[in-house]
């Protein structure tokens, strides 16, 4: 790790907030780059901190005395982009940044600007193409253009909205592109085709080092006893489950049912509160078990998980360096497994001499989760803070610190995570009591 010399002060202050004390060395490297150059292609392993990496230059290059959009973030996917906007927030800039990725009506999203314009704007193609197109803010004073996972913006089922998006984007001379894995090629639209790249995929700090990787061979018609017989191994501690397909995620969900795990599915036909419940409840510690398709490969920051496993082989490379990421984050270690068939090859892009893991003899159900979910009929539009939440469950509810767990402000609503045995009495504590003044709905979810 770096010490933050080369940060100055907005940018140090920033970092604070984040609870981070340095810099590792590819976020210095990025940070000194952009100091000096106005364009950035970085690659760099999940899990080593590329949001920062842009949110840290981005923040120097933004002026108090300018109004309108001077920067505009695109990532491939919504969760993507409210994660970014939540570290944004985090960091408790002077400046205002914007959330624009669909799953609210277009209108409701040009209500919460309340006729101001953010200095920077992060949202999904699609979604950003819209609001260009109405005019919501001016964009003539934009000019940076951040594209994080740009492989996946840039693939041939984004680059029409991409090249359209860059078009409306005349002043946007400066670009930022990350990823964990390089594109076969730039295309020239995205500006940044002659840009020296920073890559730190190989040595350093990437994940792969503190990776252990495990087989568990088995035969087709006991792939799910074994993937069960594995996750109870874990004994209790966070894994993803990935599968290549929706039916599949919604099989290996049923059989985990029951046998007695509880687990959270994550894929793309889900509605989009359905799929940013599944996340929170994971997150929540209200399952330790996330059985996803590849959706959940890219970019989440998803802390703490232990375990990997691959329940269907990755269909490429990239695939598989993404999923792997999910563990081993930052100095965390992790581990990796691939459910096998005897006499079947692994991929080429699958390390060699993979130890093979033995499953125990006889599978034993770990604890259960102890952590339940309360819905909160209030939240940013209220003037809701997680602050507020907190102190309203700690003081009026009569909880300690350490029974509210994870909270996370919506809109219109909030989620807390509380102890699953003191949920009933908190319940009844809360009952009828005016948050900051306001009445409002406290009640549990459904499935925990």
């Amino acid at each position: 790790m770096q010490m933050n010399g080369i940060l100055n002060r907005v940018q140090q202050i920033a970092l604070g907030k984040l609870n981070i004390d340095a810099l590792n060395a590819m976020q210095s490297a990025a940070v000194e780059h952009c100091r000096n150059n106005s364009s950035m292609v970085l690659l760099s392993p999940t899990g080593t901190g590329k949001t920062l990496a842009f949110l840290l230059p981005l923040l120097e290059r933004l002026k108090h005395d300018e109004k309108g959009v001077q920067a505009l973030v695109v990532l491939p996917t919504r969760e993507l982009a409210r994660q970014v906007f939540e570290v944004w927030r985090s960091m408790a800039t002077p400046f205002h940044m914007a959330a624009f990725y669909g799953g609210r009506p277009l209108e409701q999203e040009v209500a919460s600007l309340g006729g101001a314009s953010p200095a920077v704007v992060v949202g999904t193609p699609g979604r950003l193409l819209d609001h260009l197109g109405r005019a919501s803010f001016g964009v003539g004073k934009c000019t940076l253009l951040v594209i994080d996972e740009f492989d996946k913006c840039l693939e041939m089922g984004f680059r029409d909205e991409m090249s359209k998006l860059v078009e409306a984007l005349p002043n946007a001379v400066s670009r930022f592109l990350l990823s964990a894995t390089d594109a076969d090629e730039i295309p020239m639209f995205a500006g940044a085709a002659d840009v020296e790249k920073l890559d730190f995929r190989a040595g350093g700090e990437q994940p792969a080092v503190r990776t252990s990787f495990y087989t568990v061979t088995t035969t087709p018609d006991k792939r799910l006893e074994s993937l069960f017989s594995l996750l109870c191994s874990f004994g209790g501690e966070p894994a993803i489950v990935f599968c290549n397909f929706r039916e599949t995620v919604e099989e290996v969900q049923a059989y985990l049912k029951k046998g007695g795990l509880h687990s959270i599915g994550y894929h793309g036909a889900m509605e989009q509160k359905e799929r940013e419940l599944s996340l929170y409840r994971f997150t929540a510690g209200c399952s330790n078990i996330l059985v996803s398709t590849d959706l959940a490969a890219r970019g989440l920051d998803i802390k703490d998980v232990r375990h990997i496993v691959h329940y269907q082989r990755a269909l490429s490379a990239e695939i598989f360096t993404h999923r792997n990421g999910r563990t081993a984050r930052w100095e965390a270690g992790g581990n990796v497994y691939l459910i096998s068939f005897e006499n079947k090859a692994l991929p080429d892009f699958v390390p060699d001499g993979l130890e093979e893991f033995s499953l125990p003899k006889r599978a034993v159900l770990p604890p259960a989760p102890d952590w339940t979910v309360l819905y909160i009929g209030k939240g940013k539009r209220d003037k809701i803070s997680r602050g507020d939440l907190a102190g309203f469950f700690i003081k009026t509810g009569g909880l300690r610190p350490d029974e509210v767990g994870t909270i996370t402000v919506f809109d219109n609503f909030s989620y807390v995570a509380v102890k699953l045995n003191r949920m009933r009495a908190v319940l009844k504590a809360v009952e009828g009591k005016k948050i900051k003044g306001i009445k409002t709905i406290v009640q549990p979810l459904r499935g925990r």
